[in-house]
């Protein structure tokens, strides 16, 4: 176990490296930073000026290897639009993202298994084929229809939730949080659904599949025989073989909705990650750009970690295998 996730933290580091080599030789021929940065009236000595304060003129290994030292540290240079360090930028922002991923995943997982572990029990009935009915509406729209959708509805319509923007918030040392007032936990609702339908709809129809193949399974027809009663199959010994599957799913998702909550972001205009991912790409702000890729990697990476040591806790055959066959696993 020890030698297994030591093992994967250094292949995290690897592929770290490999995404902060391949984002910042990338942003390094995206545009001219300075040319952003200063007003038409600025002589080429100014601009040669800067450029050479930026560092810019330094060979890309140069710049690399200072932006990696940097990195290690958590910092990330100075935004060239701003003029602020890139770590107190992200700061700011990354409590909103966080709050928003967070409670949509968390939504998404208890959604998802319930309503698959139903779909699956009760497959023939009438709610089960309407939910299986919507569910293509979250797997088949882009998630800035449903956001205008939901906007239109609840916004303009009813009148019920504000259109935009994180409301009220509340300072908790250095982080911020919109679950404390009533206008945070308004603002909250829509982009939560925005961004958890279609990882719902998902989940939903994985833990449906995996219990309709479980049920069929030797074990489940044994454990009928022997009298269990129907709640104790279903949840204690049908629902456990599906979690695996579901831990994968809900990891994976959860480093793609902090990677692609742009678009959700920009429909409610969210001041989070996203917002300033794309603030960072019209000015071509080269070390917020590289910096937000770094956190995006080192989430999708700390997830898998996360997830390939659950699957210990969940699957006893690994733990049973590991002396034998796993190096240590």
């Amino acid at each position: 176990m020890i030698a297994y996730a030591i093992r994967s933290v250094l292949q995290a580091v690897l592929v770290l490296l490999a995404v902060a080599l391949l984002a910042f030789s990338m942003f390094r021929y995206v545009g001219d930073p300075v040319a952003n940065m200063v007003g038409q009236e600025a002589t080429q000595g100014d601009r040669e000026a800067l450029r050479e304060r930026l560092g810019l003129d330094d060979p890309v290994l140069v710049q690399f290897g200072r932006f990696v030292a940097g990195a290690a540290q958590g910092e990330f240079g100075i935004s060239y639009k701003q003029g602020r360090k890139v770590a107190d930028l992200l700061a700011e922002r990354l409590p909103a993202t966080l709050e928003l991923a967070i409670l949509s995943t968390l939504l998404a997982v208890a959604l998802g298994i319930v309503l698959g572990v139903y779909t699956a029990v009760r497959r023939d009935g009438v709610i089960a084929n309407t939910v299986m009915v919507l569910s293509l509406v979250g797997v088949s729209l882009p998630t800035f229809v449903i956001g205008i959708g939901l906007i239109y509805l609840f916004a303009v319509e009813l009148r019920w939730l504000p259109s935009y923007g994180r409301g009220e918030v509340v300072q908790i040392g250095w982080w911020t949080t919109g679950l404390l007032t009533e206008s945070g936990r308004k603002s909250l609702i829509m982009p939560v659904l925005t961004l958890g339908f279609f990882q719902l709809t998902l989940i939903m129809r994985l833990v449906r599949s995996e219990m309709l193949e479980v049920m069929r399974t030797d074990f489940i027809k044994f454990a009928r025989a022997r009298g269990i009663n129907e709640r104790s199959i279903t949840f204690r010994h049908a629902l456990r073989n599906t979690l695996i599957p579901v831990v994968t799913i809900a990891g994976l998702q959860f480093g793609g909705v902090v990677a692609f909550a742009i678009v959700t972001e920009s429909v409610f205009q969210w001041p989070g990650l996203g917002a300033l991912f794309v603030q960072a790409v019209q000015f071509v702000d080269i070390p917020v750009m590289a910096a937000y890729l770094m956190f995006v990697a080192a989430v999708f990476v700390a997830t898998n970690l996360i997830v390939d040591l659950l699957y210990f806790a969940l699957d006893p055959r690994l733990r049973n295998e590991a002396p034998a066959g796993a190096g240590g696993r």
